[in-house]
């Protein structure tokens, strides 16, 4: 059998594919199971972003090979988003990167920047993917600490005490996941005056910006952004488009273009029924938001209640897609408790410890369950 390369040895199959594979297996079992542990929206495009696909697709050029940056358009549409929504001027000709979901922009990015041995800063905690493209580009993951006792933002004197001589790449994401926690301009400007003291690239994973959130904000709203900063957006959570892999990548113009060079050899370019669709979601008002808003402050406010229930202390200032709470006194396992309520009560909920070490402790819910579910997973746990 011919062995697998030894990058595989330091990364492991991620949580939500295997997890997943247990939870199907229960349903197909007869288990009613309520999964509120993944953030993959239930709700639907706006009618306008699906006519625009289906008449894409009778258009000559429909089906050809696209080109590495998107329709000029998209590009056009997403400098208009920036500038409408967050206050940013982008040039869309060298300044923004369509990408097939922004996740894969993680990847693009840490293969354009990282040489084997670079240093890579990582919340702990914070999104899986960071560690495991860290790891598959034989980069390394160096951990920083966001506590909520410090409203789960960085430590700076703690980031300063650290030999940051091979460091290259710092992620951070704000509205933060898995916490919620919403960063601010101050933050912001702080994180890039500490990236521009000590040469490192930072990129802002900002996918939930408009979600349970009154004031959206971008970190290239930061005076001088540009000169360090990437920022990846996505619309997989605005819109409702999880499925149909639309992100992008904004910011320094040197930058994107050193991630194209990845990504034009990676990808043929997206569909273009898709990027048409992506187009005409990029146009939609406030109107869009707050009536998707309202269906998950809804929500929101029903999932409180069913942490609360089973004893656990709602992070009240999150905002974005998840609820996050601490366990109840007395509970040292986040996993053991997550299975025990999965088994016993066909619920499945996020263990905060697959987002890092300081996820110990706490879980994570998503509202991506309609009310009437939350209301039986409440019932559920009250009877």
């Amino acid at each position: 059998m011919v062995t697998t390369a030894k990058r595989l040895d330091i990364i492991e199959e991620y949580y939500f594919s295997s997890k997943l594979r247990e939870v199907r297996q229960l349903a197909s079992e007869g288990k009613p199971i309520i999964n509120m542990g993944i953030g993959s929206p239930d709700l639907q495009p706006s009618q306008a972003v699906i006519d625009a696909v289906v008449l894409a697709m009778q258009d000559e050029n429909a089906h050809q090979y696209q080109s590495y940056q998107g329709l000029p358009e998209l590009r056009q549409g997403m400098a208009d988003f920036y500038k409408n929504n967050y206050g940013v001027v982008l040039n869309p000709a060298n300044e923004i990167l369509p990408l097939m979901g922004s996740k894969e922009g993680i990847m693009h990015v840490s293969l354009a920047f990282l040489n084997e041995g670079d240093q890579v800063l990582i919340p702990n905690p914070g999104y899986p993917t960071y560690t495991s493209v860290t790891n598959l580009v034989g980069a390394v993951p160096v951990y920083y600490d966001l506590k909520e006792n410090n409203n789960w933002e960085p430590d700076f004197e703690a980031l300063e005490q650290l030999d940051l001589s091979k460091v290259k790449i710092m992620w951070i994401g704000y509205p933060h996941m898995p916490t919620g926690a919403r960063g601010s301009l101050d933050l912001f400007s702080r994180l890039v005056a500490f990236a521009k003291k000590n040469n490192i690239l930072l990129v802002n994973d900002n996918p939930y910006s408009f979600v349970l959130n009154d004031n959206p904000m971008s970190l290239l709203q930061v005076d001088g952004a540009k000169d360090v900063v990437l920022e990846l957006n996505s619309l997989s959570k605005t819109f409702n488009m999880a499925g149909w892999r639309v992100g992008m990548l904004l910011g320094n113009a040197a930058c994107i273009d050193a991630v194209l060079k990845v990504k034009s050899n990676m990808d043929s370019g997206m569909f273009y029924g898709i990027q048409k669709g992506a187009i005409e979601a990029l146009k939609s008002d406030k109107t869009w938001f707050e009536s998707m808003n309202a269906i998950y402050r809804k929500r929101r406010i029903l999932t409180e209640q069913l942490a609360e229930k089973l004893g656990c202390k709602v992070y009240k200032e999150g905002v974005g897609l998840f609820v996050w709470a601490k366990l109840p006194d007395g509970i040292t396992s986040a996993e053991k408790f997550i299975d025990e309520i999965l088994y016993d009560k066909s619920i499945f909920i996020t263990p905060g410890t697959i987002f890092g070490s300081n996820g110990e402790g706490y879980i994570r819910f998503a509202l991506c369950v309609k009310e009437e579910k939350v209301q039986e997973a409440i019932l559920r746990i009250i009877n």
